[in-house]
Protein backbone atom coordinates (compact mmCIF):
# COMPACT_ATOMS: atom_id res chain seq x y z
CA UNK A 1 0.00 0.00 0.00
CA UNK A 2 1.02 3.79 -0.82
CA UNK A 3 0.86 5.69 2.32
CA UNK A 4 1.13 8.97 1.99
CA UNK A 5 1.47 11.90 5.14
CA UNK A 6 0.89 14.96 5.22
CA UNK A 7 2.86 17.13 7.81
CA UNK A 8 2.29 20.56 8.54
CA UNK A 9 3.44 21.43 11.83
CA UNK A 10 7.16 22.40 12.24
CA UNK A 11 8.41 21.86 15.69
CA UNK A 12 11.45 22.16 16.63
CA UNK A 13 11.92 18.75 17.93
CA UNK A 14 10.23 16.69 20.39
CA UNK A 15 7.56 13.29 20.14
CA UNK A 16 5.60 15.16 17.19
CA UNK A 17 8.98 14.48 15.52
CA UNK A 18 9.03 10.71 16.93
CA UNK A 19 5.51 10.38 16.30
CA UNK A 20 6.08 10.74 12.33
CA UNK A 21 9.09 8.61 12.20
CA UNK A 22 6.85 5.72 14.12
CA UNK A 23 4.24 6.08 11.25
CA UNK A 24 7.05 5.81 8.70
CA UNK A 25 9.25 3.56 10.38
CA UNK A 26 6.53 0.85 11.27
CA UNK A 27 4.33 1.30 8.18
CA UNK A 28 7.79 0.45 5.93
CA UNK A 29 8.58 -2.55 8.11
CA UNK A 30 5.05 -3.84 6.82
CA UNK A 31 5.66 -3.40 3.47
CA UNK A 32 3.66 0.08 2.79
CA UNK A 33 5.63 2.72 0.52
CA UNK A 34 5.71 6.24 2.14
CA UNK A 35 5.68 9.36 1.20
CA UNK A 36 5.56 13.11 2.65
CA UNK A 37 3.59 15.85 1.61
CA UNK A 38 4.60 19.06 3.32
CA UNK A 39 4.12 22.93 2.75
CA UNK A 40 6.27 24.40 0.58
CA UNK A 41 8.48 26.02 3.58
CA UNK A 42 8.30 22.97 5.59
CA UNK A 43 11.59 22.31 6.67
CA UNK A 44 12.27 18.77 8.50
CA UNK A 45 13.91 18.29 11.75
CA UNK A 46 14.87 14.80 11.26
CA UNK A 47 15.38 12.80 7.79
CA UNK A 48 13.35 9.98 7.54
CA UNK A 49 14.99 8.80 4.37
CA UNK A 50 11.23 8.89 3.03
CA UNK A 51 10.19 10.76 -0.70
CA UNK A 52 9.04 14.30 -0.53
CA UNK A 53 6.73 16.41 -2.20
CA UNK A 54 6.17 20.06 -1.17
CA UNK A 55 2.74 21.60 -1.77
CA UNK A 56 1.69 25.42 -1.91
CA UNK A 57 1.29 27.06 1.30
CA UNK A 58 2.59 27.74 4.56
CA UNK A 59 3.65 25.52 7.63
CA UNK A 60 2.04 26.02 10.81
CA UNK A 61 4.46 27.02 12.94
CA UNK A 62 2.65 27.53 16.78
CA UNK A 63 3.79 31.38 18.73
CA UNK A 64 2.27 33.23 21.26
CA UNK A 65 0.15 35.79 19.62
CA UNK A 66 -2.98 38.08 20.77
CA UNK A 67 -5.76 40.32 19.26
CA UNK A 68 -5.52 41.06 15.68
CA UNK A 69 -2.20 39.13 15.04
CA UNK A 70 -4.48 36.04 16.39
CA UNK A 71 -7.09 36.28 14.37
CA UNK A 72 -4.86 37.01 11.14
CA UNK A 73 -2.93 33.96 11.96
CA UNK A 74 -5.68 31.65 12.59
CA UNK A 75 -7.37 32.97 9.27
CA UNK A 76 -4.00 32.28 7.47
CA UNK A 77 -4.44 29.03 8.86
CA UNK A 78 -7.75 28.35 7.23
CA UNK A 79 -6.80 29.51 4.01
CA UNK A 80 -3.53 27.51 3.65
CA UNK A 81 -5.46 24.28 4.63
CA UNK A 82 -8.04 24.58 1.81
CA UNK A 83 -5.50 25.20 -0.80
CA UNK A 84 -3.81 22.65 1.03
CA UNK A 85 -7.05 20.13 0.58
CA UNK A 86 -7.72 21.14 -2.94
CA UNK A 87 -3.82 19.68 -3.90
CA UNK A 88 -4.16 16.41 -1.97
CA UNK A 89 -7.49 15.91 -3.68
CA UNK A 90 -5.48 16.17 -6.63
CA UNK A 91 -2.65 13.75 -5.62
CA UNK A 92 -4.62 10.99 -4.62
CA UNK A 93 -3.97 9.11 -7.69
CA UNK A 94 -0.84 8.70 -6.41
CA UNK A 95 -1.44 6.90 -2.95
CA UNK A 96 -3.86 4.68 -2.04
CA UNK A 97 -4.05 5.88 1.87
CA UNK A 98 -3.66 9.49 3.36
CA UNK A 99 -2.74 10.12 6.86
CA UNK A 100 -3.10 13.92 8.99
CA UNK A 101 -1.14 12.94 11.93
CA UNK A 102 -1.49 15.46 14.25
CA UNK A 103 -5.28 17.36 13.65
CA UNK A 104 -7.93 19.44 15.89
CA UNK A 105 -11.56 20.03 14.66
CA UNK A 106 -10.69 22.53 12.75
CA UNK A 107 -9.47 20.20 10.08
CA UNK A 108 -12.54 18.67 9.80
CA UNK A 109 -14.29 21.70 9.96
CA UNK A 110 -12.25 22.90 7.01
CA UNK A 111 -12.53 19.52 5.80
CA UNK A 112 -16.36 19.84 5.19
CA UNK A 113 -15.85 22.74 3.12
CA UNK A 114 -13.56 21.63 1.12
CA UNK A 115 -13.25 19.04 -2.32
CA UNK A 116 -11.01 16.75 0.06
CA UNK A 117 -14.07 15.09 1.49
CA UNK A 118 -14.98 13.47 -1.84
CA UNK A 119 -11.23 11.69 -2.00
CA UNK A 120 -11.71 8.13 -3.28
CA UNK A 121 -9.03 6.95 -0.80
CA UNK A 122 -8.98 6.09 3.42
CA UNK A 123 -8.16 9.33 4.72
CA UNK A 124 -6.92 9.21 8.52
CA UNK A 125 -6.97 12.44 10.76
CA UNK A 126 -5.31 11.63 13.81
CA UNK A 127 -5.97 13.36 17.02
CA UNK A 128 -3.54 13.04 20.36
CA UNK A 129 -6.45 13.35 22.54
CA UNK A 130 -10.01 15.19 22.98
CA UNK A 131 -10.79 17.49 25.69
CA UNK A 132 -14.43 18.46 27.27
CA UNK A 133 -14.31 21.74 25.45
CA UNK A 134 -13.00 20.40 22.10
CA UNK A 135 -15.60 17.20 22.37
CA UNK A 136 -19.00 18.93 20.84
CA UNK A 137 -17.02 20.77 18.20
CA UNK A 138 -15.25 17.59 17.31
CA UNK A 139 -18.54 15.43 17.16
CA UNK A 140 -20.34 18.24 15.64
CA UNK A 141 -17.75 18.10 12.22
CA UNK A 142 -17.45 14.29 12.47
CA UNK A 143 -21.45 13.95 12.22
CA UNK A 144 -21.09 16.23 9.01
CA UNK A 145 -18.71 13.41 7.16
CA UNK A 146 -20.94 10.19 8.08
CA UNK A 147 -21.77 10.36 4.68
CA UNK A 148 -18.03 10.26 3.21
CA UNK A 149 -16.79 6.98 4.08
CA UNK A 150 -13.23 7.46 3.55
CA UNK A 151 -12.90 9.67 6.25
CA UNK A 152 -12.24 8.54 9.48
CA UNK A 153 -11.30 9.71 12.53
CA UNK A 154 -8.60 8.02 14.68
CA UNK A 155 -8.10 9.59 18.53
CA UNK A 156 -5.13 8.35 20.71
CA UNK A 157 -6.77 7.19 24.09
CA UNK A 158 -7.35 4.35 26.22
CA UNK A 159 -11.24 3.62 26.23
CA UNK A 160 -13.90 2.56 23.62
CA UNK A 161 -15.46 5.62 23.45
CA UNK A 162 -14.78 9.45 24.06
CA UNK A 163 -16.70 10.97 26.29
CA UNK A 164 -19.46 8.13 26.21
CA UNK A 165 -20.20 9.01 22.47
CA UNK A 166 -19.23 6.77 19.45
CA UNK A 167 -19.86 7.53 15.91
CA UNK A 168 -18.96 5.16 13.02
CA UNK A 169 -16.16 6.91 11.66
CA UNK A 170 -14.38 7.45 14.91
CA UNK A 171 -12.06 4.91 15.93
CA UNK A 172 -10.06 4.64 19.11
CA UNK A 173 -6.70 2.81 19.63
CA UNK A 174 -4.12 2.78 22.05
CA UNK A 175 -1.00 5.31 21.62
CA UNK A 176 2.40 3.66 20.97
CA UNK A 177 5.51 4.00 23.02
CA UNK A 178 8.85 5.83 22.20
CA UNK A 179 11.74 3.42 21.79
CA UNK A 180 15.39 3.73 21.69
CA UNK A 181 15.53 3.42 17.91
CA UNK A 182 19.30 4.33 17.03
CA UNK A 183 20.58 2.71 20.01
CA UNK A 184 21.15 -1.09 20.84
CA UNK A 185 17.90 -2.17 21.59
CA UNK A 186 19.25 -3.55 25.02
CA UNK A 187 21.05 0.10 25.87
CA UNK A 188 17.50 1.88 26.69
CA UNK A 189 17.00 -0.88 29.48
CA UNK A 190 18.80 -0.78 33.04
CA UNK A 191 18.49 -4.30 34.59
CA UNK A 192 19.12 -2.80 38.25
CA UNK A 193 19.41 0.56 39.63
CA UNK A 194 22.94 2.59 39.54
CA UNK A 195 24.46 3.21 42.64
CA UNK A 196 23.68 6.39 42.04
CA UNK A 197 19.78 7.28 41.45
CA UNK A 198 19.47 9.04 38.13
CA UNK A 199 16.31 11.02 38.25
CA UNK A 200 15.06 12.77 34.84
CA UNK A 201 12.35 15.57 34.02
CA UNK A 202 12.64 15.91 30.12
CA UNK A 203 10.50 17.38 27.81
CA UNK A 204 9.08 20.74 26.04
CA UNK A 205 9.47 23.42 28.94
CA UNK A 206 6.00 25.20 29.54
CA UNK A 207 5.62 27.28 32.39
CA UNK A 208 2.22 25.32 33.35
CA UNK A 209 4.51 22.85 34.23
CA UNK A 210 5.37 24.48 37.44
CA UNK A 211 9.45 23.25 37.50
CA UNK A 212 10.01 25.53 40.43
CA UNK A 213 7.51 24.11 42.59
CA UNK A 214 8.99 20.58 41.68
CA UNK A 215 12.59 21.92 42.22
CA UNK A 216 12.09 23.20 45.63
CA UNK A 217 10.41 20.04 46.44
CA UNK A 218 13.66 17.89 45.51
CA UNK A 219 15.96 20.26 46.69
CA UNK A 220 14.32 19.59 49.91
CA UNK A 221 14.08 16.14 50.47
CA UNK A 222 15.12 13.62 52.86
CA UNK A 223 17.00 10.92 50.86
CA UNK A 224 18.70 8.06 52.33
CA UNK A 225 20.72 7.41 48.94
CA UNK A 226 22.61 9.41 46.66
CA UNK A 227 20.18 11.09 43.85
CA UNK A 228 21.03 12.82 41.04
CA UNK A 229 18.32 14.97 38.96
CA UNK A 230 18.96 16.21 35.63
CA UNK A 231 16.55 18.52 33.76
CA UNK A 232 16.12 18.87 29.99
CA UNK A 233 13.49 21.76 28.56
CA UNK A 234 13.08 22.60 25.00
CA UNK A 235 11.13 25.81 24.13
CA UNK A 236 8.63 26.75 21.45
CA UNK A 237 7.63 29.95 23.28
CA UNK A 238 10.24 32.89 24.13
CA UNK A 239 8.43 33.75 27.09
CA UNK A 240 9.34 30.23 28.38
CA UNK A 241 12.47 30.41 27.16
CA UNK A 242 13.24 33.38 29.41
CA UNK A 243 11.54 31.74 32.49
CA UNK A 244 13.57 28.16 31.97
CA UNK A 245 17.04 30.80 31.41
CA UNK A 246 15.97 32.16 35.64
CA UNK A 247 15.25 29.20 36.71
CA UNK A 248 18.88 27.69 35.87
CA UNK A 249 20.36 30.74 37.15
CA UNK A 250 18.44 30.02 40.64
CA UNK A 251 18.86 26.44 40.83
CA UNK A 252 21.78 25.34 39.26
CA UNK A 253 23.77 26.29 42.24
CA UNK A 254 22.64 22.76 43.99
CA UNK A 255 24.69 20.05 44.40
CA UNK A 256 23.41 16.92 42.27
CA UNK A 257 21.40 19.24 39.81
CA UNK A 258 22.12 19.21 35.94
CA UNK A 259 20.49 20.92 33.48
CA UNK A 260 20.28 20.49 29.81
CA UNK A 261 18.30 23.77 28.26
CA UNK A 262 17.95 22.22 24.53
CA UNK A 263 16.05 20.33 22.86
CA UNK A 264 17.44 16.82 21.96
CA UNK A 265 16.94 14.70 18.89
CA UNK A 266 17.45 11.12 17.71
CA UNK A 267 19.97 9.38 18.99
CA UNK A 268 20.97 12.20 21.36
CA UNK A 269 17.18 12.35 23.08
CA UNK A 270 17.37 8.33 23.12
CA UNK A 271 20.64 8.44 25.11
CA UNK A 272 19.93 10.77 27.49
CA UNK A 273 16.81 8.99 28.47
CA UNK A 274 18.73 5.36 28.40
CA UNK A 275 20.82 6.76 30.96
CA UNK A 276 18.58 7.88 33.73
CA UNK A 277 17.11 5.32 35.83
CA UNK A 278 13.52 7.13 36.44
CA UNK A 279 11.54 9.70 34.97
CA UNK A 280 9.68 12.54 36.80
CA UNK A 281 6.35 14.18 35.68
CA UNK A 282 5.43 15.93 37.98
CA UNK A 283 3.55 18.87 35.97
CA UNK A 284 -0.21 18.98 36.49
CA UNK A 285 -2.74 20.18 34.16
CA UNK A 286 -6.51 19.84 32.96
CA UNK A 287 -5.68 18.76 29.75
CA UNK A 288 -2.98 16.02 30.74
CA UNK A 289 -6.18 13.77 31.35
CA UNK A 290 -7.34 14.15 27.80
CA UNK A 291 -4.33 14.20 25.67
CA UNK A 292 -2.07 10.81 25.51
CA UNK A 293 1.53 11.98 27.38
CA UNK A 294 4.64 11.74 25.33
CA UNK A 295 6.83 11.20 28.19
CA UNK A 296 4.58 8.77 30.09
CA UNK A 297 5.33 6.41 26.87
CA UNK A 298 8.73 6.97 26.39
CA UNK A 299 9.02 6.37 30.03
CA UNK A 300 7.29 2.94 29.42
CA UNK A 301 9.44 2.50 26.10
CA UNK A 302 12.34 2.33 27.82
CA UNK A 303 11.52 0.80 30.78
CA UNK A 304 11.68 3.54 33.31
CA UNK A 305 9.61 3.75 36.66
CA UNK A 306 8.02 7.21 36.71
CA UNK A 307 6.54 9.50 39.66
CA UNK A 308 3.55 11.39 37.98
CA UNK A 309 0.90 13.69 38.51
CA UNK A 310 -2.42 11.57 38.81
CA UNK A 311 -4.38 13.27 36.13
CA UNK A 312 -1.37 12.24 33.47
CA UNK A 313 -3.55 9.76 31.54
CA UNK A 314 -4.62 7.60 34.75
CA UNK A 315 -6.04 4.82 32.58
CA UNK A 316 -2.58 3.31 32.17
CA UNK A 317 -1.38 3.65 35.94
CA UNK A 318 -4.71 1.32 36.50
CA UNK A 319 -3.97 -0.93 34.73
CA UNK A 320 -0.07 -1.32 35.24
CA UNK A 321 2.24 -0.57 38.60
CA UNK A 322 4.84 1.12 36.49
CA UNK A 323 5.51 3.90 38.96
CA UNK A 324 3.80 6.15 41.96
CA UNK A 325 1.26 9.22 41.13
CA UNK A 326 0.56 11.38 43.68
CA UNK A 327 -2.43 14.31 43.93
CA UNK A 328 -2.49 16.77 41.04
CA UNK A 329 -1.54 20.30 42.53
CA UNK A 330 -0.66 18.88 46.30
CA UNK A 331 3.15 19.68 46.66
CA UNK A 332 3.29 18.29 50.11
CA UNK A 333 1.70 14.72 48.77
CA UNK A 334 4.58 15.43 46.34
CA UNK A 335 7.33 15.31 48.50
CA UNK A 336 6.08 12.09 50.44
CA UNK A 337 6.15 10.41 47.27
CA UNK A 338 9.41 11.36 45.67
CA UNK A 339 11.20 10.57 49.16
CA UNK A 340 9.57 7.43 49.13
CA UNK A 341 9.96 6.42 45.74
CA UNK A 342 13.97 7.30 45.49
CA UNK A 343 14.32 5.69 48.90
CA UNK A 344 12.54 2.27 48.22
CA UNK A 345 13.49 2.16 44.94
CA UNK A 346 15.38 -0.51 44.79
CA UNK A 347 13.07 -2.72 46.51
CA UNK A 348 10.27 -1.60 44.32
CA UNK A 349 12.09 -2.19 40.69
CA UNK A 350 11.48 -5.72 40.11
CA UNK A 351 7.36 -4.43 40.32
CA UNK A 352 7.80 -1.77 38.28
CA UNK A 353 10.41 -3.86 35.81
CA UNK A 354 7.36 -6.45 35.15
CA UNK A 355 4.50 -4.09 34.54
CA UNK A 356 6.55 -1.65 31.90
CA UNK A 357 7.97 -4.96 30.43
CA UNK A 358 4.15 -5.63 29.48
CA UNK A 359 2.94 -2.58 29.04
CA UNK A 360 5.38 -1.81 26.28
CA UNK A 361 4.35 -4.97 24.75
CA UNK A 362 0.83 -3.86 24.89
CA UNK A 363 1.33 -0.20 23.48
CA UNK A 364 4.63 -1.15 21.39
CA UNK A 365 4.81 0.83 17.72
CA UNK A 366 4.45 -2.50 15.99
CA UNK A 367 1.11 -3.26 17.85
CA UNK A 368 0.25 0.54 16.95
CA UNK A 369 0.86 0.39 13.43
CA UNK A 370 -1.07 -3.02 13.46
CA UNK A 371 -4.58 -0.91 15.25
CA UNK A 372 -3.72 2.00 12.41
CA UNK A 373 -3.75 -0.32 9.89
CA UNK A 374 -6.61 -2.22 10.61
CA UNK A 375 -8.62 0.52 10.50
CA UNK A 376 -7.52 2.14 7.26
CA UNK A 377 -8.25 -0.99 5.40
CA UNK A 378 -11.56 -1.92 7.00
Amino acid sequence: MRIAIFENIMTPGGHEVDFDRILVEEFRARGHEIKFYVPENFQFQFDYKTPVKKINGSAVVYKNSRGIKKIVAAAKREINRQRWYHQLFEEQKNFDALIIPTSTYRYLRALNHSVLKKISVPLIFIFHGINPDEAPKFFKECEKLLPNKNIKAVVLNFGKDIFGRRLENIHTIYPPTYTARDLNPDAQIKKTPSEILTVGFFGQYRREKKLRDFLNVFVNGNYRRKVKLIVQGSTMHEEDAEDFAKIIRQYEKFEGLKFIPKGLIGADWQRAIADVDALLMPYSAPRYKYHWSGMLFTAVGFHKPVIASNDINPEVFNMYKIGETFASGDLDELAKVLENFINDFDKNFPVYEKNLREAAENFSPMNFSNRLEKIILN
